[in-house]
């Protein structure tokens, strides 16, 4: 059974940094391709980032381009996403998965929220 346990919200001020972390177990973590979902509040996913299987290509949606940073680590089974130079448009409760479409079918942690604000 796949879980997926994410970590490492808050609060923090604009400008500021967190990073989300992504404990995964009940699957071989180091055959996927992992992926960030973020959700606001009464609208769809949006799609954030995803990593290749071995780390080694990643990919973001252009709004947090050169502000976050994803990474895994395979052998603690564990996802990153390290978000700097936060915007109030970034608060968002975030989900980690094997990819959008599992994601949006429930194949997701139990989320972290996000809240950049002054």
């Amino acid at each position: 059974q796949v879980q997926l346990v994410e970590s490492g919200g808050g609060l923090v001020q604009p400008g500021g940094s967190l990073r989300l972390s992504c404990a995964a177990s009940g699957f071989t973590f180091s055959n996927y391709q992992m992926t960030w979902v973020r959700q606001a509040p009464g609208k769809g996913l949006e799609w954030v980032s995803t990593i290749n299987s071995g780390g080694g290509s990643t990919y973001y949606t252009d709004s947090v381009k050169g502000r976050f940073t994803v990474s895994r680590d395979n052998a603690k089974n564990t996802l990153y996403l390290q978000m700097n130079s936060l915007k109030p448009e970034d608060t968002d409760v975030y989900y980690c998965g094997k990819d959008y479409l599992n994601i949006s079918r429930g194949e997701r942690g139990q989320r972290t929220q996000v809240t950049v604000s002054s």
